[in-house]
């Protein structure tokens, strides 16, 4: 007979009783994946099955769309930190596949990494929060670096960290469209030299949203292609956030934010 379950059914209950549904192959790749925090519990424990199932989702688990997801090959990708890490992965609605796209050039026989955590933090917090929630020590090629070099990482990625925190701030008006498209090429310039290429496409697309927002059409466009050439390495050619960049290429003046501040001309990128 079907497992019953009711609202007081445990987690690990639950995810047993997805795994039920799965076929055998399915469901063997979703044990091979690697889990920390599991119980001290005796494997013939009766909970022991539902904290191991609980124990892998919550190591593995990714949110895709509404819900969160088991991808076993995605789960596959190791961490690296910064300039460590050479591609992401992305949740694609449409086709209800979760896609994983290089960042930069990968030689053949390179090991693809992803990141973990938001890695624009000193060394010793990343290591401390991949302990606690991944257990491991992370020996990434940034994090291996030595004393004097890993310090001046650590520096830029906190200066990246201060400056998305105050390029929040437009949001409330607490800074003009043109000090914010200041410190967003700021951001960039940095993460260049950190070779922290992530997040470009959703930073150049927040640049064309102040510029929008300001009414300044030529950096509205300029910051729009920007962000749709990233958006394309990030996200993939086809994605959604591609195509809104290129309706707002088209018709700067149709971005839903635009004219929603006073007029300034705000400025353009100049880097590519």
């Amino acid at each position: 007979m079907p497992t019953k379950v009711t609202t007081t059914t445990s987690p690990g209950a639950l995810l047993l009783h997805s795994l039920a549904g799965l076929t055998r192959a399915q469901r063997a790749s979703f044990y091979n994946l690697s889990y920390v925090n599991l119980p001290d519990l005796a494997p013939d424990s009766p909970q022991y099955n539902d904290e191991l199932a609980l124990a892998i989702f919550q190591t593995n688990a990714v949110a895709a769309g509404d819900g969160v997801g088991i991808f076993p090959r995605m789960a596959r990708l190791n961490h690296g930190c910064s300039s460590a890490f050479n591609s992401v992965y992305t949740w694609r609605q449409q086709e209800g596949v979760i896609a994983v796209y290089a960042l930069k050039g990968v030689r053949a026989g390179e090991e693809l990494l992803t990141t973990y955590i938001d890695t624009k933090r000193p060394r010793h917090e990343r290591r401390a929060a991949l302990s606690s929630h991944y257990g491991f020590e992370c020996d990434c090629s940034v994090c291996s670096l030595p004393d004097e070099a890993s310090k001046a990482s650590d520096r830029r990625l906190s200066i990246m960290a201060e400056l998305y925190g105050r390029l929040a701030t437009w949001q409330n008006e607490k800074i003009s469209g043109t000090e914010a498209i200041k410190v967003a090429k700021e951001i960039w310039i940095i993460g260049g030299e950190e070779g922290y290429w992530s997040e470009r496409g959703r930073l150049a697309a927040d640049a064309a949203w102040v510029a929008a927002a300001h009414s300044d059409k030529v950096a509205t466009k300029g910051w729009a292609e920007l962000a749709k050439k990233w958006y394309t390495y990030e996200l993939g050619p086809d994605s959604e956030q591609t195509g809104e960049m290129e309706d707002v290429i088209a018709h700067p003046e149709r971005h839903r934010v635009w004219r929603m501040r006073d007029h300034e001309i705000v400025g353009l990128p100049d880097f590519t």
